[in-house]
């Protein structure tokens, strides 16, 4: 059974880094792709960052040059750098898995970006 969970969020000023971490049950490259999303409050949930089993990453233009996606496959684990936080970063962060059709989700950990 495949379970994600994410750790790393807190509270932290604008301009401030924050390391998201998402530990994975299964060997995370039976993964089609591996991605965070985030969802704050009144609002969709949406992709921040993605990479595939082949390595390829991606962004959604409000992340590009500040957030930086990584795995380990050793560990098991993938991973979310953030940096040069802005308080429109806050929201509740997930983890996600998908294996061909199957999609997998972390409970989420809340980063929130304050003065």
């Amino acid at each position: 059974q495949v379970q994600l969970v994410e750790s790393g969020g807190g509270l932290v000023q604008p301009g401030m880094a924050l390391l998201l971490s998402c530990a994975s049950s299964v060997n995370i490259f039976e993964f089609n792709s591996m991605g965070w999303y985030r969802q704050a409050p009144g609002k969709q949930r949406e992709l921040v960052a993605k990479i595939t089993v082949g390595g390829t990453t991606s962004y959604t233009d409000s992340v590009k040059g500040r957030f930086t996606i990584s795995r380990d496959g050793t560990t098991k684990m993938a991973y979310l750098q953030m940096t040069e936080l802005k308080p429109e970063d806050t929201a509740v962060y997930y983890c996600n898995a998908k294996i061909l059709r199957d999609e997998y989700w972390g409970q989420g950990t809340q980063v929130t970006v304050s003065s």
